[in-house]
């Protein structure tokens, strides 16, 4: 099966050029992708292509994080690379409302050697966020869950976060949308607006939104 998407951004040629020089997704994150495929049909978009899936893996690996966040796991194809990116002995806390589609990747977990360090917490992620202990410093988070809620993700992530430390945001282009006015009643579209103007104003981070996926915002704090 193909495993990699097409860029909506970029030239179809240079897309392909950039995918065929990317590192291939291992048995196991192909058999997640196709049962999360098989399960899920359409929902199967909601999970991060490979390519996005490989560039995690390298940006967790740069920032050399050992300490995670992850705020909507889906079926747990970010959590898997990112948590193998991480290596021994680090620890990802995984935010997400659904059991259901959390248990997809589960065993994907088990089979690939991380599931001892993945915490996954099934519950409101701002509750979740809220819980942890205070002095509990954080290298790096994804944030990937409702688009209304991301800045309000994003200010109680920001305290926890390491200087240096990264965030990263998913979604943040929504196919082309957040060029134009948003659509009355299209709230998702405002607040990916709203949000994205508020980063890039923002003193205390500096950021740039990557053409990858649906776009992937890459967020540093000072």
């Amino acid at each position: 099966m193909s495993s990699r998407a097409p860029s909506p951004w970029l030239d179809p040629a240079i897309a392909r050029y950039i995918a065929d020089h990317l590192p291939v997704p291992d048995a196991i994150q192909e058999a997640l992708i196709a049962e999360t495929t098989a399960q899920l049909g359409t929902w199967a978009r909601m999970q991060i292509g490979p390519d996005q899936g490989a560039l995690m893996e390298l940006l967790v690996r740069l920032v050399g994080a050992r300490r995670i966040v992850e705020i909507g796991t889906f079926t747990g194809y970010s959590a898997l690379c990112m948590a193998r990116a991480a290596g021994p002995g680090s620890r990802l806390t995984c935010c997400d409302v659904s059991a259901e589609w959390t248990s997809i990747g589960q065993p994907y977990w088990e089979r690939a050697g991380v599931s001892e360090r993945i915490d996954l917490r099934i519950a409101p992620a701002l509750d979740t966020l809220r819980a942890l202990p205070d002095g509990d410093v954080v290298d790096l988070a994804f944030i990937d869950a409702d688009k209304t809620s991301y800045l309000a993700y994003f200010e109680e992530l920001l305290p926890r976060m390491r200087p240096g430390g990264v965030i990263l945001v998913d979604n943040t282009l929504w196919s082309g949308k957040v060029l134009g006015p948003s659509a009355e009643g299209d709230g998702d579209t405002a607040a990916l607006q709203v949000f994205n103007d508020t980063i890039a104003a923002d003193p205390r981070v500096e950021s740039y939104i990557l053409p990858i996926g649906d776009g992937l915002t890459l967020i540093r704090v000072r």
